[in-house]
């Protein structure tokens, strides 16, 4: 009696369906995902600001920006931060200082230390490491002790805050990240 290949070759299907199915859970990078690398730096929790207020020695120092997104300053309070660019932070602690406080107040808002990145997957050490700019997953990669012997070498998963909305796309190692992203580097399947 000869066993009938159909079932055979159906099960063998249905597995490289199932295979190659686990592998479209991501999809490629949405469009304008790498066009918020390139848009002029957002401030947000964690970033570290050193803001000059020019002859105002007491008002001139390090602030934090807090998990609500503000950043207290003397005088003014708390000035919202978040999603705010450096020079529209200037501008913002220069008007509410203007309302009582001083005549034409010059500001300078740097970032003296930038939020952190994170990394996890197949990588030597992931976890949080500081943020430098210019830096791409690659560099985060060697940062993280580099690549396990299972990674997937090629592109990786990051997930960045746009906008206020949560984005995740798959790019190549080469491409740029912004503080706060989230870098996962998957596992490669041979």
């Amino acid at each position: 009696m000869i066993a009938n290949p159909r079932p055979r070759a159906l099960l063998l299907t249905l597995a490289a369906s199932l295979l190659l199915g686990g592998c479209s859970g991501y999809r490629p990078a949405p469009e304008g995902f790498s066009a918020a690398t390139m848009q002029p730096y957002q401030l947000d929790a964690g970033d570290r600001l050193r803001i000059t207020v020019f002859e105002q020695e007491s008002l001139t120092g390090t602030y934090s920006i807090d998990q609500a997104g503000y950043v207290a300053f003397p005088l003014i309070g708390s000035v919202p931060a978040r999603g705010r660019s450096v020079q529209e932070l200037e501008g913002a602690i220069a008007a509410k200082l203007r309302e009582g406080y001083l005549r034409d107040p010059d500001v300078t808002v740097e970032v003296d230390q930038y939020r952190a990145f994170f990394i996890m997957g197949e990588v030597g050490a992931a976890g949080q490491y500081s943020y430098v700019p210019g830096m791409t997953v690659q560099n985060a990669i060697a940062i993280a002790g580099g690549f396990t012997s299972r990674a997937n070498q090629n592109d990786a998963d990051v997930t960045r805050k746009i906008n206020g909305e949560v984005i995740t796309g798959r790019v190549p190692i080469s491409d740029p990240i912004i503080a706060g992203d989230t870098i996962y580097v998957r596992e490669r399947l041979f």
